[in-house]
């Protein structure tokens, strides 16, 4: 029995995805554990390329269950449409391979209302947040007043306790932002047009993932953006409401006796950045529009230009320890082809002295990446396939960040199809 966990080292978009899609040939039950659908996993493969933001990367495999836990934010109407989208191009989805734990807490619509005003209200001080409603949504759950999804089994105290939770956010809604208070009607109309049609997905996952541990089943649980995202461990408050850990899986999905046998962390060959928040190694003008064409580097969930820099190995070696992580998946290799001389971000520099050790959030607005480089190897790789035909330069510049985050690489992609990874 294998019980895995796929998690994002950096800032997240490091290809966690196509990493779950490749990966899922060997597992039985894919779980997302946290988070909602404020960011995108996009996957290429035989069916055609994807960007998922709710539905769990394992979708795509035959015979794979996938499972959204008790830590996700649970949007109905976008989840809703994200299924709707995906077996428009013919990928089944059904009760038996998709399964929606009924402890998931509901993101109601009054959630991404609320976190456009609030990132409207702050105006140039805002978080950079995706108004999906992912903060407002945690901030709710953890004052005890949101709906969890079983309770739509139960029409009558659910009609009852909706109507409490309108009363109560419309005071916010109306006397704090000046805008249009939930009536009856627009529950009403959200719980027919989106909440009725998940019904069938909600189960007790809980005592489904305890049965399939019992079977020795394998299970791969995938995590939503990365280390330094993390609600606790990351560079608040430029974070995400939840926490992106691999040590959180066994209670976002469900299954709290869990224990993980492998962690497997993903980087990117460079760095890449959504949003607001300091971003030590960032590349500006020139240079990084050409990284950033190269990459394709525009978010999967806004289609925003993504910040984009040097792989950094100071934040890098900080998210394989907050994450524990056994394994790294180096993604995107293929992308830095390019550059005849790569940079690296080595250090940091904080009031005139290098450290090497991630600092804490508020210094970093004072740090100073340092950049050497190494040897690029300036042809195609993206039709690579095992590691001794990689040319030496890619070997060695693989082997370098090996070293330096004291973990090892064990695939290596260079493409964005399933089959495009090396695997060491």
């Amino acid at each position: 029995m294998k019980n895995c966990a796929i998690v994002g080292i950096n800032w997240g978009d490091e290809g966690k995805g196509r990493m779950v899609d490749l990966l899922t040939e060997d597992y039985d039950i894919v779980v997302r554990f946290q988070g909602g659908g404020n960011a995108g996993h996009t996957v290429i493969n035989e069916k055609g390329k994807f960007a998922l933001h709710l539905l769990p990367s394992g979708i795509f495999r035959d015979g794979v269950v996938n499972v959204l836990g008790n830590g996700v934010a649970l949007d109905p109407e976008n989840l809703w449409k994200e299924i709707s989208d995906v077996a428009a191009q013919g990928v089944e989805i059904t009760p038996e391979n998709l399964k929606i734990s009924d402890r998931a807490s509901l993101l109601i619509p009054w959630h991404r209302d609320m976190d456009e005003l609030e990132e409207n209200r702050l105006s140039d001080k805002k978080y950079g947040s995706t108004k999906q409603g992912i903060a407002p949504f945690y901030s709710d759950k953890y004052q005890k007043k949101t709906v969890l999804a079983g309770e739509l089994f139960y029409p009558d105290e659910l009609k009852s306790h909706l109507s409490d939770l309108a009363e109560w956010k419309n005071l916010t809604l109306t006397k704090v932002y000046g805008a249009k208070p939930y009536t009856d009607e627009d529950i009403e109309k959200w719980l027919s047009e989106y909440c009725e049609k998940i019904k069938p997905f909600i189960c007790d996952t809980g005592a489904f993932l305890r049965e399939a541990q019992g079977d020795g089943k394998n299970i791969l649980f995938e995590a939503q953006l990365g280390s330094l995202r993390d609600l606790d461990f990351g560079i608040y408050p430029y974070t995400t409401s939840s926490n992106t850990t691999a040590a959180y899986a066994p209670i976002g999905s469900g299954l709290p006796s869990l224990k993980l046998s492998d962690v497997i962390g993903v980087v990117k060959a460079y760095s890449t950045c959504v949003g607001e928040g300091p971003f030590v190694c960032e590349m500006f003008g020139d240079e990084a529009e050409m990284l950033r064409k190269a990459g394709s580097e525009y978010g999967a969930k806004t289609g925003r230009p993504r910040r984009v820099g040097p792989v950094d190995l100071v934040a890098t070696r900080y998210g394989v320890e907050v994450q524990a992580a056994t394994k790294v998946a180096l993604t995107k290799l293929d992308v830095l082809s390019y550059m005849a001389k790569i940079p690296v971000c080595m250090r940091y520099e904080i009031d005139g002295e290098e450290t090497d050790r991630f600092p804490f959030p508020t210094k970093l607005s004072y740090a100073k990446p340092v950049i050497e480089y190494l040897d690029g190897w300036c042809c195609d790789i993206s039709g690579v396939r095992t590691w001794e035909d990689l040319p030496q330069a890619a070997r060695d510049y693989v082997e370098f960040i090996e070293r330096e985050i004291a973990c090892p690489i064990t695939y290596v992609s260079v493409g964005p199809e399933r089959e495009s990874i090396i695997i060491r």
